[in-house]
């Protein structure tokens, strides 16, 4: 059975460089391969920084959004 359709949603407002990161490694932990995860956030620093993760830890940006002074990320997690 697949995973693929399994999301989850993490909202971390109001967070300042470097805690949306370090709440994103600590909440992707608990997920399984493939689960696909949605991250809203608001510090202007973690569009480099969920990329920059991303290359290191091998999970998959899915996509970026930087709309409205909303940051949403979607991130696949990879093994």
């Amino acid at each position: 059975m697949s995973t693929l359709s399994s999301q989850h949603e993490f909202n971390l407002t109001g967070l300042k460089c470097p805690m949306p990161i370090v709440m994103l490694s600590r909440y992707i932990k608990d997920l399984n391969i493939d689960e696909q995860l949605t991250v809203f956030a608001d510090d202007p620093a973690f569009c480099l920084d969920v990329e920059a993760w991303c290359n290191k830890t091998g999970h998959e940006l899915q996509s970026l959004d930087n709309s409205n002074h909303q940051l949403v990320a979607v991130i696949r997690k990879r093994g």
